[in-house]
């Protein structure tokens, strides 16, 4: 065998993989010469329902990179689902590219084509890097497409709803951590002042939290200090600021050794994707310093919230409305960890499989 070709024997093993050991039913690669379109969907599981998961834009440094967060994202998009009682499946998909340079009305609406070729087996929505408008121009091509603008019947910008879950994943996270959920007076890092960021950011500042935040980018980072007061520091000062709470609210696989050794806070509840850069190794770390952390797709389930209440016609109180059930679960996460001595990561990981594997077993039933 050539190296050339032992080389893509390893790589197409390699996917296979983590393919296996996430447990996938589908992964789909997308391509198109003429639009510049890369794309991967990546299908979790089904068995509560069709995989609905927003579409990510993103400038990933490799291909593995990008197949990676496809597989990771989905996952957490199947306990998502299944946690919050939604009759949902989980998927992701994620664009490769540059979502201010490289984005277009045809690249967008050839990936609806491979979306519709799917047969409603996935379901896409907004996610960062991509808008409703983008929605308008997948929803051309297929229906399998929520999150639509309020004017074409669907909810609209779901960053509110998802900051609102974060928001109630923190007023429980405080009330285990110092037997309150009244935030006035605490000290608060939120790390990411995007959409959602900045939502969450407003919530906390009209119950009169303390704010320090920190981006990449300077617009949000504006807003946050001119209209709620936060504290600014450079994206690599946030972990070490002496709160009571840190919120991530910006990517993924954030809480490794060097991050987490360096928090001071007691508690950890924010609305990024996937923040253990090793589910074991960190929740374990977390655990042994007895910090509060809320697992992130339990409290940043508003928006599969938000978008799942367009299947009945979309009222977004009603959405608002079982978003704030997020409080109790996370206190009855905290509560299970306790009872069986157990990460509150694995805690919210096998109330969510139950789910799953109780469906699935009624389903072989009848």
């Amino acid at each position: 065998m050539s190296q050339a070709n032992a080389s893509t024997h390893e790589t197409q093993f390699d996917v296979f993989a983590k393919v296996a050991r996430y447990d996938h039913e589908q992964v789909l690669i997308c391509q198109d010469n003429h639009t510049g379109l890369k794309a991967i969907i990546a299908i979790h599981n089904t068995v509560l329902g069709p995989g609905l998961g927003g579409t990510r834009m993103w400038k990933y440094g490799t291909e593995a990179e990008a197949i990676n967060d496809a597989l990771r994202l989905s996952r957490g998009m199947t306990y998502k689902a299944a946690i919050s009682g939604l009759n949902l499946g989980g998927a992701k998909a994620v664009i490769i590219g540059d979502p201010t340079k490289d984005k277009s009305e045809h690249l967008m609406r050839k990936f609806g084509r491979f979306v519709e070729n799917l047969g409603g087996k996935y379901v896409t929505a907004e996610d960062v890097g991509t808008t409703t408008k983008d929605m308008e121009y997948i929803k051309m091509e297929t229906n399998h497409v929520v999150g639509l603008p309020e004017i074409m019947g669907g909810g609209g910008d779901p960053s509110p709803v998802t900051a609102y879950g974060v928001y109630m994943g923190i007023k429980a996270s405080a009330k285990k951590a110092y037997g309150t959920d009244n935030l006035g007076g605490k000290k608060i890092a939120v790390q990411g002042t995007g959409k959602v960021g900045l939502h969450l950011i407003e919530l906390l500042h009209k119950d009169g939290a303390h704010i320090t935040a920190s981006d990449i980018f300077e617009s949000g980072l504006k807003v946050a200090s001119d209209k709620y007061g936060a504290n600014i520091v450079k994206p690599e000062e946030i972990f070490s600021q002496d709160v009571d709470i840190f919120a991530p609210c910006a990517l993924g696989a954030i809480l490794n050794n060097d991050n987490i050794n360096k928090l001071k806070c007691h508690v950890i509840a924010g609305a990024a994707n996937n923040q253990l850069e090793d589910e074991t190794i960190h929740g374990d770390l977390i655990k042994s310093k007895g910090m509060y952390y809320a697992p992130d797709f339990l409290i940043n389930a508003g928006g599969l919230i938000n978008v799942y209440s367009e299947y009945n016609g979309y009222v977004r109180e009603i959405a608002f409305s079982q978003t704030e059930n997020i409080y109790n679960t996370v206190l009855s996460i905290y509560q299970k960890s306790e009872e069986e001595n157990i990460k509150t990561q694995i805690a919210a990981i096998k109330l969510a499989e139950k789910r799953v594997h109780d469906t699935m077993i009624l389903q072989s039933k009848i």
